[in-house]
């Protein structure tokens, strides 16, 4: 149970350390198109019930949702995806790795699956981002935020194993 624990502050942990990647990624051009305004946007549209936008952008928006955004970005983005790297094995009976960085760093690389398969279609944008705003690359961004993002989590699982 300790872990789950551990688990979600390396999920938050690494949620900071993708917003830093994102930022200087950005900062040479590459990009997802994605920003917090726009997460709000959609979570808060789920909780409309809106699943889908044909793009999110052309949404109207909501008061709030950038804060919304980063409530749902940090809590549930971030600590509640990084639950299921702990669940995986315990539901699968698998030894958890001896190495949490490099299961970590896995493990952020598999949640890129996340944003291509999910959040990027249901903004409207399309699988792997591809109708995405022009001048976005969607699958390099995610790939290379999602990298840091599995290294906190891993990271503070290792931390917390020797507390």
């Amino acid at each position: 149970m300790e872990i789950l624990a551990w688990a979600f502050l390396g999920g938050i942990v690494g949620a900071v350390l993708m917003d830093v990647t994102e930022t200087y990624a950005a900062k040479v051009g590459i990009s997802s198109g994605v920003n917090v305004a726009l997460v709000g946007r959609w979570f808060l549209g789920l909780l409309r019930g809106q699943i889908t936008h044909t793009n999110i952008r052309d949404s109207k928006p909501f008061p709030q949702e950038a804060k919304a955004g980063w409530a749902f970005h940090i809590l549930v983005g971030g600590g509640g995806v990084a639950l299921i790297y702990p669940l995986f094995f315990q539901a699968t009976g698998l030894p958890l790795p001896s190495n949490h960085l490099l299961g970590g760093l896995l493990f952020g690389l598999a949640t890129s699956l996340l944003p291509w398969l999910v959040l990027l279609p249901s903004f409207g944008w399309g699988f792997f981002g591809r109708r995405g705003p022009q001048g976005s690359n969607a699958l390099l961004a995610s790939t290379l935020s999602h990298i840091p993002y599995g290294l906190g989590v891993g990271a503070v699982i290792t931390v917390g194993s020797y507390i």
